[in-house]
């Protein structure tokens, strides 16, 4: 299944102040809910969980968050997620994009998502991860 999703964010920080912050994925990681980072091997990469709760259903998904773009001139940064369902057969990986403008920006993350994650239905599977990118692009302002 694959979703898209945008969401605006705002914050007091200065433009180069935020382009600094979401390149620091220690601190961007455990803005979303549930993740946590577990390694760091290199500074554009981090080794990752989230544990995300979708109903009745708990899942554990394990993987990586890698800077793949960052272009200071632009204000842009991209983070590409690979990651996969812990005991299972699912996958969740997105792009999430950051176009930084003074006083925030915009994150869209386009997601594709298998197994049991996925069996859940589109509806279900939007409303997860819509709440999860606010309650993130909340959090963004802050760190």
């Amino acid at each position: 299944m694959a979703v898209e999703l945008f969401n605006p964010f705002s914050t007091a920080r200065s433009l180069d102040e935020s382009f600094v912050a979401i390149l620091d994925l220690d601190s961007v990681v455990p803005c979303v809910e549930g993740a946590t980072v577990l390694e760091r091997p290199s500074p554009e990469l981090v080794r990752a969980e989230i544990k995300i709760r979708m109903g009745a259903m708990s899942m554990t998904f394990t993987g990586t968050v890698e800077i793949t773009e960052q272009d200071a001139a632009a204000h842009r940064i991209v983070l590409t997620v690979k990651s996969r369902e812990a005991g299972g057969q699912g996958y969740a990986n997105a792009t999430v994009a950051f176009d930084l403008s003074e006083g925030g920006g915009t994150i869209r993350t386009n997601a594709q998502i298998t197994g049991k994650a996925a069996s859940m239905g589109e509806g279900v599977m939007v409303g997860v991860l819509d709440a999860l990118i606010t309650d993130f692009s909340g959090k963004l302002g802050q760190i």
